[in-house]
């Protein structure tokens, strides 16, 4: 039984077992490596995008979370499929024996919340209020100390946030310099949808108060965000570690150290902050209706944080390898395809079925990627520029995996052009167009628009240009690196008239996404995985062989911040 095996002796007889079925494959397979095959008759095959997506999603793997025994099957089943098709290491140690040539160990700080240990005062003039945790306020775990507290005066600063291209600025003429912030939750309503995402994360916030001197920060929920996501929702993740992959030095990145308290708050907590200051809660709450941007001012009150995390240290790999580009010159730039292998592993649920197994989400993507890399393998005459695929890690941790790959890229830094994107492909129905979010922000859209009429199919417009999907997925640690990107998924028109795509999406959405039900039980229509994998084809070879790398937008947001001349 496997209860009864070391995860290394397993790890070791399974890649035994892999390797063998891989060469069996290969030698099979000789017919058709020798022929010459052209781009326009390649054709994706459904029964190995259907083999790879039921080994990615069997109970075996018992989830895919970052740092475990699965993920780490699953990574090494990926690294010898790119080994299969011939396809060059690119991990941390290219020069290594196995598989381990495909891997890039990423280390993680994985840190988890007390719950015993959260604590939140406000102390004023008249006494010390001791809130109750989690009904008046919920905190996170910390992430460099295991022991923190703090307790400093308050500063109310609007939504926290400081944006001079969208000539704002929450902190101007504010002295917050050893002071707890407290910022609403969001952003203005009239910032454009994803460059306010990146303004309103979380990270940039962080980062925007201890740059200004804070030594902690309070959110506080507003009407608005109330109705997206009640604050009694998020009491579901109470328990949910918080990852971060370490530096060289040992400290986790994207961290600000000087924020050593942090809490957020519900609306009927916040109120108690701006009791007797001048101005009220209420007054703040009417001024966001008509869009308004509060200024800050001080609050008449000192809070005390304190709480107690336990941290470890887990490894999860990426896994890279590349096709090498044809052209002397333009093989030197990289066309990246990224999808991410992890999932969340055992779900908290007194149900029979505790696995989370990611069919869609993203073992479909992963799928993709590999039939993709195949495809790209048999062609007589290779793409000009060369083809890097990457299967990333920690994606639901935070896009950790592609953070720290695009950070530490094992192909030279500014050798990658573009990134097509692959995550959670729905791939129950026949689709007739593709979504590329983002591919507004660069010349990307021609050339996915290109490669979609190829296929016979259209390209649509982002349907949910509030949500920003754009920011929400891997491709976007790239961006932050300068590297145009596209995350592309099967559009919302189907083929078949009777079918209505967004009720499909938004069926999976409310019924198996992020839940174990996301298993191989779900009606796959494999025509569909087919024909999502030729668009995936036609995009890279449009973007390896055209005569130009691919360029931002003129005055385009994402490249003016990441990748100015």
């Amino acid at each position: 039984m496997i209860t009864t095996v070391s995860t290394h002796h397993f790890v070791k007889q399974l890649t035994r077992g892999i390797l063998t079925l891989s060469l069996l494959a290969a030698a099979s397979s000789l017919s058709w490596a020798t022929e010459e095959v052209s781009p326009e008759a390649l054709t994706p095959d459904a029964d190995r995008i259907k083999a790879h997506l039921h080994f990615l999603a069997d109970d075996l793997l018992e989830g895919r979370e970052t740092g475990s025994r699965g993920h780490e099957i699953a990574s090494l089943y990926i690294a010898t499929e790119l080994a299969k098709y011939g396809l060059t290491p690119a991990g941390t140690d290219a020069q290594a024996q196995g598989m381990s040539a495909y891997m890039q160990r990423v280390e993680f700080r994985h840190a988890t919340l007390v719950q015993e240990s959260p604590k939140m005062a406000i102390i004023g003039p008249e006494g010390s209020q001791t809130l109750d945790y989690p009904k008046q306020f919920i905190m996170g775990p910390d992430l460099i100390s295991t022991e923190s507290n703090v307790e400093a005066k308050l500063i109310f600063v609007g939504y926290g946030i400081t944006a001079p291209l969208l000539e704002h600025d929450d902190y101007a003429g504010l002295d917050v310099d050893g002071k707890i912030v407290v910022a609403l939750s969001g952003k203005p309503q009239h910032f454009p949808s994803e460059e306010g995402a990146h303004f309103a994360s979380g990270s940039q916030k962080q980062r925007y108060a201890a740059q200004n001197g804070a030594v902690g920060m309070i959110t506080i929920v507003t009407p608005q965000s109330e109705k997206v996501r009640p604050y009694q929702n998020s009491l579901n993740y109470l328990h949910t570690p918080a990852m971060r992959w370490l530096k060289e030095n040992g400290e986790p990145a994207n961290v600000q150290k000087s924020l050593i308290g942090s809490a957020y708050l519900p609306m009927d907590s916040a109120e108690l902050l701006f009791e007797g200051a001048q101005r009220s809660l209420d007054d703040i709450y009417t001024e966001l209706e008509s869009d308004g941007s509060p200024a800050g001012f001080d609050l008449p009150y000192t809070v005390a944080l304190s709480r107690e995390s336990e941290h470890k240290t887990i490894t999860s790999p990426n896994v890279a390898a590349i096709l090498e580009g044809s052209d002397p010159e333009l093989k030197n730039e990289y066309v990246v395809y990224s999808a991410h292998s992890d999932h969340i592993g055992f779900a908290k649920t007194v149900k029979k079925d505790k696995i989370n197994n990611g069919a869609m989400d993203n073992a479909s993507g992963t799928s993709v990627m590999l039939e993709t890399a195949r495809l790209f393998s048999q062609m007589d005459t290779k793409p000009k520029r060369s083809i890097l695929f990457v299967a990333v890690t920690g994606e639901e941790k935070g896009l950790l995996g592609a953070d720290y790959y695009a950070r530490n890229p094992t192909v030279p830094k500014g050798s990658m052009v573009a990134n097509v994107n692959l995550d959670m492909p729905i791939l129950t129905y026949e689709f007739a167009d593709v979504i590329a979010f983002g591919a507004n922000h660069s010349d990307m859209q021609a050339s996915v628009d290109d490669a979609a009429q190829k296929v016979g199919i259209e390209l649509s417009p982002d349907p949910w240009p509030e949500q920003a999907l754009f920011t929400r997925s891997d491709h976007y640690s790239f961006v932050k690196q300068g590297v145009p990107a596209v995350f592309l998924v099967p559009g919302l028109k189907a083929s078949d008239p009777d079918v209505d795509g967004s009720e499909v999406f938004g069926h999976f959405i409310s019924t198996h996404y992020h839940k174990p039900s996301d298993d191989l039980n779900q009606d796959f229509n494999w025509q569909a995985a087919t024909k999502f994998t030729a668009v995936n084809v036609q995009i890279g070879l449009t973007l390896a062989n055209q005569a130009e790398r691919t360029r931002w937008n003129e005055g385009d947001f994402f490249g003016d911040t990441f990748a100015p001349e």
